[in-house]
């Protein structure tokens, strides 16, 4: 009607502001995921996903992605550092603590109880029988967090186009055919990941801002 001036809503997905939890949330958060983590690495990785990216909006996956990417260029156990990282900074230096206590306590006491009434057990044949299902279990989480890192991977594409997703993939390929066939030290796949990163992506010939076309 005229004179009333009606705004209508915008269309489209609403930035998601990160929220920044206390420290009794995060412990809480670690605690949960250090009674879930069975499996290995890549189920634990799916648990803190779940966790901080999808239920809880605590971090990006971009931020995870670059974490995770980060673990790799230390030695030791990735998901300590993961979880380190985590923690700064969610709560700063008590976060780290924290999350640290929740992730290892919960773990370290039922994989002590495990290790223990497994070596009673351990010959017996359903117990062989269900660790071979174990195996291909462990492969289809493996596959799922596989999928998820490739996520930020498809939105840069859309975003910057397909030769930066294509350099990625290479990458990947390239090093997997490497470990594969030539038997290369994972720490030489990383130093070549990084230079033919610096190379295509530090060069600023893909940062270019594209020419619009009138």
């Amino acid at each position: 009607m005229p004179g009333n001036n009606l705004t209508l809503p915008e269309t489209g997905p609403a930035e998601v502001q990160p929220v920044q939890p206390n420290l009794w949330e995060i412990l809480k958060v670690w605690l949960k995921i250090g009674v879930q983590s069975f499996g290995g690495g890549s189920s634990t990785n799916l648990l803190i996903r779940n966790e901080f990216i999808y239920k809880r909006g605590w971090l990006s996956e971009e931020e995870h992605l670059r974490f995770w990417v980060l673990c790799q260029l230390v030695p030791g156990i990735n998901l300590i550092a993961l979880t380190i990282l985590i923690g700064k900074k969610l709560g700063g230096a008590a976060g780290i603590a924290l999350s640290l206590a929740g992730m290892l306590l919960p773990s370290a006491g039922i994989t002590t109880l495990l290790a223990v009434g497994f070596s009673v057990i351990q010959g017996w044949s359903p117990i062989q029988a269900m660790l071979k299902g174990l195996t291909p279990a462990t492969a289809g989480i493996s596959l799922v967090v596989a999928v998820q890192f490739a996520n930020p991977l498809f939105r840069r594409a859309k975003k910057e186009g397909p030769i930066p997703v294509a350099i990625s993939f290479f990458i990947i390929g390239g090093g997997a055919f490497a470990v594969t066939f030539f038997k290369l030290p994972v720490v030489s796949i990383f130093i070549g990941g990084a230079i033919i990163g610096g190379l295509a992506f530090g060069s600023g010939f893909l940062n270019r801002p594209k020419k619009n076309i009138s």
